[in-house]
This record gives C-alpha cells, structure tokens and sequence, in this order.
C-alpha cells in the first residue's frame, strides 16, 4: 500500500494535538492526526473535565449539607457513588464525540493506532487493520504525559489508586492517604473529603500547592485543616505495606518515622513525559528527565518535527497545550507566530475553596530583582462574596514598583478560577496599576476585589 502524503502529520489527539490539526487545516495544510487511545487525549477522557463534573457534585452536595445557611431545608442528603461517576463520564463522551465531529467539519484525517517515526517525514502507524505509512514535512508530537509511579508506592487499582482509578473508583474511601499536594492530588482530596472520606495529604515540600505563591498555599493549607483534612508537609511516604483491605503508610516527618493505616491511596506524585518507542533518539531528538526539549517556537531541532503540550515540559496545561499547536500550525503555514510565554498562562485548581494564579509569586518576583508593591484583598470585604455565603478567600497582587506592571495575581476563594482570566487580559494587554484601578467593575460581583487589590497595594484601598 502506497504511502499517504500530507503537509502535517500530528502524534496525539489531546488538547494540543487535536487544535493543532484543526488550525492547520483552516490554513489550508492537508492534516492528519494519529491518536492510539482516545480523541481529547487525558484531558477531555481521564482529566481536566471529567474530575470537573465529579467537583460539581461535590460542591452541589456541600450546598446541600449548608442549606438551613441559606434558610432552606434538604432532609436525609446524601449521594450515589456510581450516580456521580457515571454523570462525570457521560460529560466526557459527549465532550470526545465533539472533537470527533470537529475534525471531521475540518477535513482532518483521522487515523486511529500507535505511531513511530522510523525516518524523518515519515510516521508508521500500527493499526487494528495492519499498519498504515504517512509521509509528510511536518511531524508535531502531542502525544502527551502519563502518571509518575514511585517504586514501592505503584498503583494496583484496588488499595492504591491512579487518577484513573480515582476517576472510576471501585468503592468510596473511608480512610484515604493522598500523596502529592499538586493541583491533581488537592482536587481529589477534596472531592473525597467532602464526601465523607477522612483524608490526609501528604506533601515533600514545605508547602502544600507548592507552585502557588506561599500567602496562597498557607490560606489553602488552613481552610482545608478546618475542613477536618490532615496536612503533612515536608513529609515523605517512604513504603507502604499492604494487607487485606488496608494499607499501612510509613511516613517520614522531620525524620521521624510514623505508621498509619488506610483503606485507600492515591498516589499524585507529578507527571512523565510520552516519548517511549516513537523512535525519537534516533531521529536525535533531545530528551531531557522524559521531556522533549525544544526551543520558544516548538522545534527540536529536528528539521520539521515538532513537539507541543506535556511532552514539552512545565506548565502541564491543557490551554498551554492548545496554545502551542495553534502556533506551530501558523508557524508551519507560514503566518507570524507568537511564542507562548509560560509566566502568562494561568493556573486553576478546582479544590473548596478554588485556587487559582498567573505571573509571578511575591517571592519569585523579588528573586529576579523587581522592586514590588503587593495588595491585597480579603473576600470578607465583598458584598457579593457574603451573599453567596463564601465569606473565605484573598486576592493578592504583585506589582513592580517603578513601572506599574502586573507581575502576578493569586486568588484563592469561590469562582476564583473564572476571576483570574481578569488578569490574564490585563497582563496580555501589558497594563498598568493605573489602567487596573481606572477600571470601572460591576458592582456587586467577585470581581470588585480585584480593582481593590490593585487599589490596595498602591494605598488607596477603599472597602478594608
């Protein structure tokens, strides 16, 4: 069978891979995608939006349990396990049948198998029919990340849980150990604890969400102790030992050794890279701790390959992911590309209370040398915040003192995830303090204590 030739070949159909074919054949590229699992890669299937759906009903049920706050009454709540998960599944698919119906609108082939590169411009794919040869200039790996496994702490489905598992699980957990204090690990901490499960997390750095800004973390760390959760941080899970329906965690804190008994554990120790038997070392890719290395525009230095999204290292976002195959779609058709600056793109974490930042941290800040002025102000100060009854949570900014430009913005706190796109803007736009506080915003919303946490860190705040 005679090769198919394309101008774009794209390795993976997540959020990367999948906008990048799609970009590339509005610019007129004959595209083709290989994905070897599912289209919407992690994200749409086994990531950002099904663990969405299952904090929906968790934070629904949390509203149920609050309802006498709100004068209502809701007798003998309580919730389906399966119920839950099943409606989290159902938002995956429909969300997957999307992307399906999306490449085809654009005239994407789609070929479905495990892909290598036995040579440059040509892509291998082993298929359920035998195996299919492509040829094309342009090769962009989105092939994505997978979950890191610990040696002694791996998964086995049953008492210790990946994502995956966590997503699909076989039981609620009573008593649960989560390790890894990542926007991954806190989002099922939380879903779990607020369905009943007595949960503990542990951290090996010194704090919990150790990427946020330390103001953040510390605020996050005692809303979720007044939750009931137990935090260890600066602790390590140096084995677990495992019997008949329980787990024996031995965890190491400042250099004692204590033992604790769980029923469950999820282990979300961070991410590797999916570079395995692509034939990448071959071609002379660079390589480096599972991740391609590649340069501000994508290239690895291969001609013509390209590698977009988790492959390509931190921040582990799916926007970022996105962002990217746009732009090497436009880069390969010849358009003005913009590089992704990785200090402009947001993260969100989807725990009670939400979290959320873009820019630097206050501490980061002033390690590259900027002379700051940080604001800040609390959600107790908000009127909108009190009548939705979630008086708990701060917005903080960082500004650098001789020019007014916005360095970072750090929100924790109720629908603090949809606030920060705020910020996102006004960095894009390269605003001032002065632009931010001759803003008018609408009044009342969550949204006013951004204008305030401007106000503030220039000492003109109004309503603290």
């Amino acid at each position: 069978m005679a090769a198919q030739s394309f101008d774009l070949i794209v390795i993976g159909a997540g959020p990367g891979g999948y906008v990048a074919a799609i970009r590339a054949a509005q610019l007129g590229l004959k595209t083709a995608v290989v994905e070897r699992e599912h289209l919407g890669g992690i994200c749409l299937n086994w990531g950002c939006i099904p663990t969405k759906a299952l904090l929906r009903s968790a934070e629904v049920f949390h509203l149920m349990e609050r309802a006498k706050d709100f004068g209502l009454s809701a007798d003998k709540i309580g919730y389906d396990l399966n119920a839950v998960v099943k409606r989290s599944r159902g938002v995956a698919k429909q969300l997957t049948s999307g992307v399906g119906h999306l490449l085809k609108k654009n005239k994407v082939t789609v070929v479905m198998g495990e892909a290598t590169i036995p040579t440059k411009g040509k892509v291998s794919v082993k298929t359920d029919k035998g195996t299919e040869e492509l040829m094309a200039k342009n090769i962009i790996l989105a092939t994505g990340a997978r979950a890191r496994e610990l040696p002694g702490l791996e998964a086995d489905g049953d008492l210790v849980w990946t994502y995956k598992h966590a997503l699909q699980p076989p039981r609620m957990p009573k008593k649960l150990l989560v390790i890894g204090s990542g926007a991954i690990g806190i989002e099922f901490a939380s879903f779990y604890h607020t369905l009943g499960a007595d949960t503990t997390v542990v951290e090996v750095m010194d704090r919990i969400l150790p990427v946020e800004d330390a103001e953040i973390s510390a605020f996050a760390k005692k809303s979720f102790t007044k939750q009931g959760m137990t935090i260890k941080e600066k602790a390590m899970v140096k084995q677990l030992d495992r019997g008949k329906g329980k787990v024996t965690a031995h965890i190491e804190v400042n250099g004692k050794v204590e033992k604790h008994d769980f029923d469950t554990v999820i282990s979300a120790v961070g991410i590797v890279g999916n570079v395995e038997n692509l034939g990448l070392e071959a071609l002379g890719v660079k390589i480096d701790r599972t991740h391609v290395v590649t340069d501000e525009f994508c290239r690895t230095g291969v001609e013509g390959l390209y590698a977009i999204g988790d492959i390509a290292g931190a921040p582990w976002l799916a926007h970022k992911a996105s962002h990217e195959g746009v732009m090497v779609a436009e880069l390969i058709a010849g358009k003005h590309a913009h590089p992704v600056k990785p200090e402009s793109i947001a993260g969100c974490t989807y725990c009670q209370p939400q979290v959320a930042s873009v820019g630097y941290s206050e501490a980061k800040a002033k390690e590259l040398g900027y002379e700051v002025k940080v604001g800040r102000f609390p959600f107790i100060g908000n009127g909108k915040a009190i009548a939705l009854g979630e008086p708990e949570g701060l917005i903080k900014t960082v500004f650098d003192a001789k020019t007014g430009e916005l360095l970072g913005a750090h929100m924790i706190g109720a629908e603090v995830t949809e606030l920060i796109q705020g910020y996102v803007v006004g960095r894009q736009l390269e605003t001032t303090e002065e632009d931010l506080m001759n803003t008018v915003f609408p009044h009342p919303t969550l949204s006013e204590m951004m204008h305030e946490s401007v106000l503030d860190a220039y000492g003109r705040v109004i309503h603290m």
